[in-house]
């Protein structure tokens, strides 16, 4: 490892911290680390590795796991039966996005430590209180198998058309993200252009998505949400224990600060003169930090990084609430691992952004890598950082992990887009009439053309030059206003269809409308930057989603309330086929469904509430943090990064040993060439699996009224 080159004690000598990089104006320069095959290896190799084990994975469990035939109805639901483990992997695999993995260094390379807090938690609350809704989807529309079904259900077809579009909104937004940072990231690191790898990647996705449906995604996401964490693990183990130490990053992140402006144009310049210098501020992370306290990275006092986590928070609640994905991750799961499956996820995907972010964004601001802002805008921060530490090593790490999100997240993202138009077009306008073989033709054709689209998509908006971040910032001005009426739909019986539709649009016209005068006013033009800029995408999220609440909250409150009965709302669901694995009169349980909506509420919003409120509010009388406050903040990120990463690797596992067993029993059988055991119908394993879950989660007799009402009390 190379010595750092600066006088602590004499800091008027002042040179590189790196001689390597001395008079490199950028990190990259574009100079890819690694050769262009790699970048093909991992994005065409990977993909198809992926696609056969997770194909053969989903025939191994249909022949050897007794599962039955892949109906239209398990393709798009994976049966219904998906247990707390894999549920809590799916969710941290579909939320772990390329932004996650770049962006949230990316703002540790902005605003310090606050930045990584803020994207972890800011888009933690949301995936914990959608637990609510999928709980209350267990108990009013089992048989869904999209959001805009049960729109349809309640508020009828305007409102179908309206959310509609939101949902198909959320789905291109988020996987036009996913190839931005990840065509950008592997052209940086192999060379590969960004059109061909937008182009390409997506195949990694669509093979396997096509083949096994939802099954196969959620699958695949296992396998994929363990590499992801064992390169997270490594990471934090390079930068905090191997290499340096929360010491020596502190050191380093002081010094950072105090640099004067001459002092950073010595540094970045090509002969270690002013003269010579290509600084400019905000270019370079020298110096202090605009907005913070004492212009330190070692601090939760930041306005921008305040301002940040808020945007955060606005613009995530649309791209959890009115992303499909996560409605068919519910619909997927069992009823109590519906609850619970997603609170585990949130806690565990929390690791990913904080100590990832914590450990390589920081070291690129200690460490003062010649990074510049656009290239940390566009998502190089970890693959800079890894490829100073560890080398070519470094960069494959990364360009596996970035791919590893792109392809769970991608799969999930295609087959939520398969679903909306299987049902909610196909069947609903086109062929009502249409068979579980015509829906499951429909889903695997959109598979395959989304994919094809989003590529396109993607080279478009590099083309036009919005990045990563800039369109990370942007989602919730686009899908904010569809937040607070799809909460209502699932929670309010007095939620009007006519006011959801009003306040939709209204909010999505008004946020467009305040984004771009922001724009005007503040900088009195209206261009790419002057639109990225954080006061102004904070003025349209929230626009977006405060104005969507008020007038939904109104118009169903004074105008026209509903007063719905939601037990008429599954009636007005058909199955596509009469496979109603995981509708058993057990799984739907009253009882049982109730105590697990109590269980999500409670801890949900205590969770919440500790996440954005108390911590911060706690972190505040530290002011800028002391040496021995910064080793505690990074010891809580080390210790949940390999808290999580146990969780999610050990739980799936256990949970289904008994599955597992059968599988490897069968193969076994199967090689030997001898007559297996008798195999146990799939109707007794699932009905046997429901007696469980209901001996588990309900007691013998309905809990009276009172009692209940004393358990709320206490």
């Amino acid at each position: 490892m190379d010595e750092v080159f600066v006088d602590l004690d004499n800091r008027n000598n002042v040179v590189p911290p790196f001689l390597e990089y001395e008079g490199e104006s950028s990190f990259f320069g574009g100079k890819p680390p690694l050769p262009e095959g790699v970048g093909y290896g991992v994005v065409l190799g990977f993909g198809i590795l992926f696609s056969l084990i997770t194909t053969a994975l989903v025939y191994m469990n249909k022949y050897f796991g007794h599962k039955g035939e892949i109906t239209s109805e398990h393709f798009n639901t994976a049966g219904r039966m998906i247990k707390t483990g894999l549920t809590a992997s799916v969710i941290v695999s579909q939320w772990t996005w390329a932004a996650t993995l770049l962006q949230s260094s990316n703002v540790a390379w902005q605003y310090g430590v606050s930045g990584p807090f803020w994207y972890a938690s800011g888009a933690t609350i949301q995936v914990l209180l959608f637990g609510v809704l999928a709980i209350n989807l267990k108990k009013v529309a089992p048989s869904a198998h999209t959001v805009c079904e049960i729109v349809n259900a309640r508020w009828g077809r305007t409102a179908h058309k309206t959310f509609l579009f939101f949902c198909f909104a959320a789905n291109i937004i988020v996987t036009a993200m996913l190839l931005l940072g990840g065509a950008a990231t592997v052209e940086a690191l192999t060379g590969v252009d960004y059109r061909l790898a937008a182009f390409l990647i997506p195949w990694g996705v669509i093979l396997y998505t096509a083949s096994g449906g939802l099954q196969a995604t959620f699958l695949a996401s296992y396998i994929h949400t363990l590499i992801i964490f064992a390169v997270l693990i490594l990471m934090i183990f390079i930068v905090y224990i191997k290499v340096y130490s929360s010491d020596t990053i502190y050191t380093f992140l002081d010094l950072t600060v105090n640099y004067s402006t001459e002092e950073c144009q010595q540094i970045f310049s090509t002969d270690n003169s002013v003269e010579s210098t290509f600084f400019q501020p905000g270019t370079y992370a020298c110096g202090p930090v605009a907005g913070n306290r004492d212009g330190s990275y070692l601090t939760m006092l930041s306005g921008n990084g305040l301002m940040f986590g808020i945007i955060n928070i606005v613009g995530n609640f649309g791209t959890v609430f009115v992303d499909q994905s996560y409605w068919q991750s519910a619909i997927a799961a069992r009823p109590a691992s519906a609850a619970r499956g997603y609170l585990l996820g949130g806690i565990c995907w929390f690791a990913i952004p904080f100590s990832l972010a914590t450990s390589l964004g920081l070291s690129s601001t200690a460490l003062m890598l010649p990074i510049t802002s656009s290239e940390a805008g566009a998502g190089l921060v970890p693959p800079a950082v890894a490829t100073h530490l560890l080398g070519q090593a470094g960069s494959v790490l990364i360009l596996v992990m970035l791919f590893m999100a792109i392809v769970s997240t991608g799969s999930a993202e295609s087959i939520a887009v398969s679903s909306l138009v299987a049902y909610d077009i196909y069947r609903e306008y086109i062929n009502p009439e249409a068979t579980g073989q015509q829906i499951l033709f429909v889903s695997r054709v959109v598979i395959v053309v989304f994919g094809l689209i989003m590529g396109v998509l993607a080279i478009l908006l590099q083309t036009i030059g919005l990045n990563l971040g800039w369109v990370y910032l942007f989602m919730g001005v686009v899908i904010g206003s569809a937040v607070v009426p799809l909460w209502n739909l699932m929670t309010w019986d007095k939620a009007s269809g006519t006011g959801a539709v009003i306040a939709a649009w209204a909010g999505f016209i008004l946020a467009v409308v305040g984004w771009i005068v922001g724009a005007v006013v503040q900088s009195g033009s209206v261009t790419v930057d002057t639109l990225g800029t954080n006061e102004v995408m904070l003025s349209g999220n929230l626009i977006a989603i405060l104005s969507s609440a008020f007038i939904h909250f109104v118009y169903s409150k004074f105008i026209d309330p509903q007063n719905y009965d939601f037990s008429e709302l599954n009636k007005n669901i058909t199955l596509v086929e009469q496979d109603e694995r995981g509708l058993t009169s057990e799984e739907q349980d009253p009882v049982m469904l109730r105590r697990a909506e109590r269980w999500i509420q409670r801890r949900g919003y205590i969770l919440t509430i500790l996440l954005i409120f108390v911590w911060p509010l706690l972190s505040v009388p530290a002011g800028v943090f002391t040496r021995s406050y910064f080793a505690f903040w990074v010891l809580v990120a080390i210790a949940w990064g390999f808290g999580a990463a146990i969780i999610i690797a050990v739980l799936p596992l256990t949970e289904s040993a008994e599955d597992i067993n059968m599988v490897l029993s069968g193969i076994y059988y199967a090689i030997i060439c001898k007559e297996a055991p008798q195999a146990v119908d799939p109707a007794t394993l699932e009905e046997k699996e429901a007696k469980e879950l209901s001996d588990d989660v309900t007691p013998e007799k309905e809990t009276p009224p009172v009692a209940e009402e004393a358990e709320e009390a206490a």
